[in-house]
């Protein structure tokens, strides 16, 4: 059963060298700015834990792994100062997990739409079930997928990134997204991918930490830049988020 908090919930495990997080929200574990700033500050400290090895990163229930953005918050949005902290905050996850110096494990049970792919293509290693579509929706709310681009543009390439915010109404299904490499592998059933989760990261917890480490610093050399470019990013989404096109979609869809 999921969180029925409105600013949505974050607990964190720690259990043999493993950390696991799971973040929760009422509205299809959507995020909202506190539950972003507290995602990437237990991000930041799981990363100088020396006690952990592997992160597994999932959201809470049986249905929707992210439904990205709080279309609530973004509705609220009145100036550049407010939209630029709120795009922020996906910036300073992704940065964060990029930043973070153990394999980030993902765990995908549903379906995931805009900065929830942005989530998913900042793991290291993702488990899906077939479930677990996946959809970047943002320019058919007037906004578009800026911020999460340089992460799914690693994963998918140009051309499948091109795919999916370009056709911002059509869900891409997990083989799809399987294919193009945002998730390692897809499974028939939540319970047959917990089953083999639980046996890969149980393995790679006994494995040496420094050469874990060493690996993720490897998988993502030549993004040091990011910091610069994802803070670019958040202003322009932030003012695209003002335009009135952006406002009168959110609302239609509030409705």
């Amino acid at each position: 059963m999921g969180t029925n908090r409105p600013a949505g919930s974050l607990y964190t495990k720690i259990e043999n060298r493993t950390a696991t997080i799971e973040f929760g929200h009422p509205a299809s574990n959507s995020f909202v700015s506190e539950l972003l700033d507290r995602l990437t500050d237990e991000l930041k400290k799981i990363s100088s834990n020396k006690a952990v090895s592997i992160v597994v990163l999932k959201s809470e229930g049986d249905r929707a792994f992210c439904a990205g953005a709080s279309f609530d918050e973004l509705l609220a949005i009145s100036n550049t100062d407010e939209g630029t902290i709120f795009f922020s905050g996906f910036a300073n996850v992704i940065n964060a997990m990029r930043e973070c110096v153990h394999p980030i494990i993902g765990r995908v049970q549903g379906k995931a739409v805009g900065g929830g792919v942005g989530l998913i293509a900042s793991c290291d290693y993702v488990f899906a079930v077939e479930a677990a579509s996946v959809r970047l929706s943002e320019l058919s709310i007037g906004i578009a997928p800026l911020v999460i681009e340089p992460a799914v543009q690693r994963k998918i390439g140009l051309s499948g990134f091109a795919e999916l915010a370009l056709s911002p109404t059509e869900w891409k299904n997990a083989y799809w997204a399987q294919q193009k490499g945002l998730y390692s592998k897809v499974f028939n059933s939540i319970k047959e991918m917990d089953k083999e989760l639980d046996f890969f990261i149980s393995t790679l917890a006994t494995y040496n930490p420094e050469a874990l480490r060493a690996i993720k610093k490897i998988l993502w050399e030549d993004t040091t830049s990011w910091n610069e470019l994802l803070a670019n990013r958040a202003v322009i989404s932030g003012n695209l988020a003002l335009s009135q096109v952006s406002k009168d979609k959110l609302k239609s869809l509030k409705k």
